[in-house]
Order: C-alpha cells, then structure tokens, then sequence
C-alpha cells in the first residue's frame, strides 16, 4: 500500500470516450494506474454514489493482497463532461483507509482519465 507521501497525481485510464462531441467522461468502468492497479466502478446512482472493486498492485505488507472495496459519491451538478469525485477505500488485509478526490478527464485522442489525490491513513500507536 503506497506510503503517505506527496507524489504527481496519479492517471487511471480508462478508454475511448464514445460520446457526444464534448467527450463526456464516464466514471463507470474498468481503470488502471500507473503502477498496475485497477479498479472497477459500478454504476452511479440518481444520487451520485458508487461503489466496486479495488485491486492494488503496490505491496508493502506480509498480508496477501485482497480486493477492497471502495465507496465513492460523483459530484452531480457539473455538466460540463468532467465530473469530480470522491472516494475511500478500506482495505481488507492491512489497517489501513485512504481517501481519494479527483476529476475526470478526457483528452485529445478522446481517452477517459482520471487524475487523483490520495490520503492514505495507518494505525499507528499514539
């Protein structure tokens, strides 16, 4: 799990946008990082909130590495196309939560991506 330090902000691609000429970006789908992880958004509801699956690539713990969960809100009243968003992942095999915000993006070639910025939270005695 990546330590609590300021880096550039991560991409997750996702793909081509399919959409209207404004290249709409759709959080819903499967992204990847650039460190190899990946996650999978499940559909936003009428009220902005998501959830799906998480898969970490970065291991810095004895701990298998299982799938998480994270359980995210898409701000709604943006319509220009590049939403932002907000989501927390509890990990399942370390004591560890991190919260991501971000927007979403679609460039040039008309490719989905999201930039991030994460906070990652430990336990750690007082």
């Amino acid at each position: 799990v990546p330590a609590p330090v300021s880096l550039p902000m991560p991409r997750l691609c996702h793909g081509v946008s399919s959409g209207s000429p404004l290249l709409q970006c759709v959080l819903t789908g499967d992204w990847i990082n650039d460190l190899g992880s990946n996650m999978t958004i499940g559909e936003v509801d009428e009220k902005g909130v998501f959830s799906g699956f998480y898969n970490t690539s970065v291991k810095d713990t004895p701990n298998p590495i299982r799938i998480s969960p994270p359980l995210g809100y898409k701000n709604l009243i943006n319509k220009n196309g590049q939403p932002t968003f907000g989501f927390t992942i509890n990990w399942n095999f370390r004591d560890f939560i991190t919260v991501f915000v971000g927007q979403c993006f679609v460039d040039d070639t008309g490719e989905e991506f999201l930039r991030t910025k994460w906070l990652l939270r430990l336990h750690v005695n007082r």
